[in-house]
Formats: structure tokens, sequence, C-alpha cells
């Protein structure tokens, strides 16, 4: 297992520096890192347990993550892979995180994001798949 701070992705196809910096941010849970791997004017829209949503924008977008995945007690992040389908980046990934927020013991949440570049190298659109926060058993 790895953790937020020390992680390897498996990276079938090479990997633009924008792609590494998002997943470098993610991992280090530094969203304006995250952030800078977009285009100011990025679409996110994301199937999630509650439903279809969507956001525009970078910031919109770093806020976002970094309410889905700031604020914690403790952070994995567990596995990465980046890979293309079709002339789309293929990114997966999957935490570990406890927080008050989420009540009591650990959750994993498994993402797939299927991506777009802009011309300078930018991620600019993002379509995710989410598990949500998936309670652990036997883990404290």
């Amino acid at each position: 297992m790895t953790t937020a701070r020390n992680y390897d992705a498996t990276r079938v196809v090479p990997e633009s520096a924008s792609t590494g910096s998002f997943l470098e941010g993610l991992a280090a849970q530094d969203f304006a890192r995250l952030g800078g791997a977009l285009t100011e004017d990025a679409c996110l829209r994301a199937l999630l347990p509650a439903g279809l949503r969507e956001w525009a924008g970078a910031e919109a977008i770093v806020d976002r993550f970094a309410r889905w995945f700031g604020d914690t007690e403790d952070f994995e992040f567990v596995e990465a892979t980046v890979g293309e389908v079709g002339g789309r980046l293929h990114l997966h990934w999957r935490l570990r995180l406890r927080a008050q927020r989420l009540g009591p013991g650990w959750f994993t949440v498994e993402q797939q994001v299927y991506a777009d570049t802009g011309g300078g190298g930018q991620i600019a659109r993002l379509d995710l798949l989410c598990t949500g926060y998936c309670p652990e058993g036997g883990h404290d």
C-alpha cells in the first residue's frame, strides 16, 4: 500500500506533465497543484452515487476535489493508473481515508476518469465515475 506522499502510478501510455501534476496534487491533497493541471475553463461531469453533477471552471473543480478529499484525519493514495482509450486519457485512482464528516472508520473511494486536454496540454474536460465512500470492514 502507498501513501499520499509516496505513490507510484502504473503508466500504460506516456504521461503528460498535466496528468502528473493532477495525480501528484491529488495524492498530496495539494488542490492548488491539481488545479494547475486544468485549463481555466475546464469542465467536470461526474456520475456520483447521488446522480449526475457538473462543474465548470478550474476553481469550481478544485473546490469539489477539496470537498471530497480534503479535511481528513488520515488519507492514503493507494493506487493510480494512467492510460489512453480512443485518444482520451484514462485515469483511475483508489484512495483510503478517514474523516469525521464520514463517521467512524476507514472508507475507500475509487474513481475512473476519461479526460481531454486543451491546446497547452492542460486537462480541459473530465468525465468521472465514482464509487462513493465505501466503508471498510475490519480496519480501525
